[in-house]
């Protein structure tokens, strides 16, 4: 089975729409390590680790995000590092 790790920046109207609780739940469904928080900019950062096609299925799903969300933007790099451990929100930066 392929891996893949994530990181990924999500912009738009992100914050105080539940987003980072979405992102830990779904991220969850999908077996995913990795963290979520809150950014001073207004974006929410993220990464993903787990099964290459569950964190492709999870990049697809931040372009929509929670019903109250607007995304504009999803950006996402690769890492080579791997996330281990269950999914978590940690403290905004």
């Amino acid at each position: 089975m392929a891996t893949r790790t994530s990181h990924v920046l999500i912009s738009g109207v992100v914050q105080g729409v539940g987003y980072r609780a979405w992102v830990e739940r779904e991220a969850t469904m999908r077996r995913l390590s990795g963290w979520v928080r809150n950014r001073r900019s207004g974006a929410v950062e993220a990464v993903f680790s787990g099964a290459a096609a569950d964190v492709a299925a999870m990049l697809t799903a931040c372009a929509t995000g929670p019903r109250l969300a607007r995304v504009s933007a999803v950006d996402a790099n690769d890492r080579d590092e791997a996330e281990t451990g269950p999914f978590r929100v940690l403290p905004s930066d």
